[in-house]
């Protein structure tokens, strides 16, 4: 009896955090959408969407709500099912990288002993909902964004991850939580900054955003992998790309920022979570800022960029943090 307790106890749970889960992430999109349009209309010193609703509040509801309405086209000769398949590959890491991200000390799902390793598995997928999407779609628009996409992703990852180990010789530990606790009283951002410079730049390429957003370039490949999408199939897409870089961001603040830490508040054990988001949504500030701000880089500079300095640069630091912590 009790054992079924339990089980019925933890079904209600993970139904529970399903639930706020998508609902975190559609008003997440909805929050960065109107911050993207806004930041960017001030950086060009414009307005930005100011009809629909005070200060253009509404727009992104009403963008959903077209898109939702637009028929989801499939084009006679791509691959159907795969095809209909990717923007669904594509959503599919939102519920799963939600699991081991710690907002504060009590409100997380899973603290898992490999925690940071699950987190990086699962964002990788986003790369193999695009190769899947530019490949069915049979242009050559969505193929070459594919392609880009691939490689880019490839290259990028290394330097990444190399960083990241950096954080784990440093912790002692590749759970999430784990890596917060140990960030008192000195956040790694101090120790790490090179670690967290390369990070966040490889962050930017990961997550496709500007000035690295080869794989979607509109002046040469239309749209991109996401060419021949319409309706549903485009706004998944759109959901992807935005809950990823809030994932690139929390897991920045969760490595580098000490995660939750910040000036007491009541309740501190859930209230914790404030300074969690303010964290993760300042980082995303400078994401956008830094679309509006450099122009997109030739494909051969953004490999040479990775290749001869990101790369090279991370293992010496690596090295070094494995000297230091060894010493």
């Amino acid at each position: 009896m009790h054992g079924t307790l339990q089980i019925t106890a933890e079904i209600v749970r993970i139904l529970v955090a399903l639930v706020v889960v998508i609902g975190f992430t559609f008003l997440n999109v909805l929050l960065l959408g109107y911050a993207e349009r806004k930041i960017s209309g001030r950086i060009m010193r414009r307005p930005g969407p100011m009809e629909v609703g005070p200060q253009g509040l509404l727009q992104l509801v009403v963008d959903g709500v077209k898109l939702v309405a637009k028929q989801f086209i499939t084009p006679v000769e791509s691959a159907g099912p795969l095809f209909r398949v990717a923007p669904l590959l594509a959503f599919m890491p939102v519920g799963l990288s939600f699991i081991v991200i710690p907002f504060s000390n009590r409100l997380q799902v899973r603290d898992l002993d490999t925690g940071l390793v699950f987190m990086l598995t699962v964002m990788s997928l986003n790369t193999f909902a695009i190769l899947v999407a530019g490949w069915t779609s049979n242009s050559k628009y969505s193929l070459f964004g594919a392609i880009r996409s691939v490689a880019q992703s490839v290259a990028y990852e290394i330097p990444m991850l190399l960083s990241l180990l950096s954080i784990v010789f440093t912790a002692n530990t590749l759970s999430m939580k784990g890596i917060v606790l140990a960030q008192h009283p000195v956040w790694y951002v101090l120790v790490q900054p090179v670690a967290f410079l390369i990070y966040f730049i490889a962050g930017l390429a990961e997550t496709n955003r500007a000035p690295f957003d080869l794989p979607e370039a509109e002046s040469e490949l239309t749209a991109g992998f996401h060419t021949e999408y319409s309706g549903m199939g485009f706004s998944m897409f759109f959901l992807a790309e935005y809950t990823n870089m809030f994932f690139v961001c929390s897991l920045a603040v969760v490595l580098f920022f000490g995660g939750w830490s910040g000036p007491p508040l009541p309740f501190m054990d859930y209230t914790g979570a404030v300074w969690f988001l303010l964290k993760v949504y300042l980082l995303l500030f400078v994401m956008i800022w830094v679309r509006w701000t450099f122009p997109r880089v030739r494909f051969d500079q953004l490999l040479n960029f990775c290749w001869m300095y990101l790369i090279p640069f991370s293992l010496v630091n690596l090295l070094l943090t494995a000297v230091v912590v060894k010493i």
